[in-house]
């Protein structure tokens, strides 16, 4: 098998498979997403590409043009870190660590990790918040130990070969974007049907800046939009079908890139 649960191993086969093998992390978080999503939407996401990108490396043919003559990585799962930083939804419900807190989570898991003997680690993140403490985390680790580790979030990695996106609300939250998503891998979870969101005015700047490449964050604006950034009513099951295999496909090739790089 070119893929193993790091929770269904004993400390022999995690040894071994650290001589190797990527371990790779999922990190997703708990947080309010509107009145039709469940709190754990980035966290069920964010383990949905995974699984289905490691099946796709699991059925890949030797000798095609997806597999370039390597034999598949070796893949250690971990199970996936459902806390995340998501102070900014509290004002409804959450479950939030500090930015300190996570960063030391993430240096602990990955200290643990080197220690008990990989050398090569993909931390793969599903929620917005967490999306620069995960990359400062991965830049000091690298600094102090011998290893190669890689981090990205799931909706930036794209196969770019369906045209079933909308560029202008993805990722948002709780929007159509992830609504599609969860409608096609988990909707039992979605509350449907779906209400229209009221257009807010002025649109909040943290999804809006007034000049191009600036941050900025004004107080009380994830309350006055109601925890939403954009309209889900017209979320599609299909689209978010085609959505996830999409970003599957971005993480399979990248898992694969990083495996060639760092061997």
């Amino acid at each position: 098998m070119s893929q193993s649960r790091l929770t269904e191993l004993t400390w022999r086969q995690v040894r071994r498979a650290g001589e190797r093998g990527i371990a790779l992390l999922p990190v997703g978080s708990q947080e309010q997403h509107a009145g039709h999503l469940p709190m754990g939407t980035d966290t069920l996401l964010v383990e949905e590409v995974v699984d289905r990108a490691l099946d796709l490396l699991d059925r890949e043919v030797p000798g095609s043009p997806e597999s370039a003559e390597l034999p598949v990585p070796e893949i250690v799962r971990l199970p996936a870190l459902p806390f995340g930083h998501s102070p900014h939804h509290l004002f409804a419900a959450a479950v939030s660590l500090s930015a300190a807190t996570l960063g030391a989570v993430l240096d602990d898991v990955l200290d643990s990790l080197v220690t008990s003997g990989y050398h090569r680690i993909m931390v793969v993140n599903g929620h917005g918040g967490n999306d620069e403490i995960m990359r400062l985390a991965v830049k000091r680790f690298a600094l102090r130990a011998r290893v190669t580790v890689a981090a990205c979030s799931y909706w930036t990695l794209t196969a770019g070969e369906d045209e079933a996106g909308r560029p202008d609300v993805t990722p948002g939250h709780a929007g159509w974007f992830e609504t599609s998503l969860m409608l096609a891998a988990h909707p039992g979870l979605v509350r449907t049907p779906v209400p229209a969101r009221t257009p807010v005015e002025p649109p909040p700047l943290f999804d809006h800046p007034p000049h191009p490449g600036l941050t900025v964050e004004r107080h009380g604006e994830w309350e006055r939009v109601d925890g939403s950034t954009d309209d889900a009513s017209g979320a599609d099951a299909d689209r978010g079908g085609r959505l996830l295999d999409d970003r599957a496909r971005g993480l399979a090739r990248a898992i694969r890139a990083f495996d060639a790089a760092s061997r």
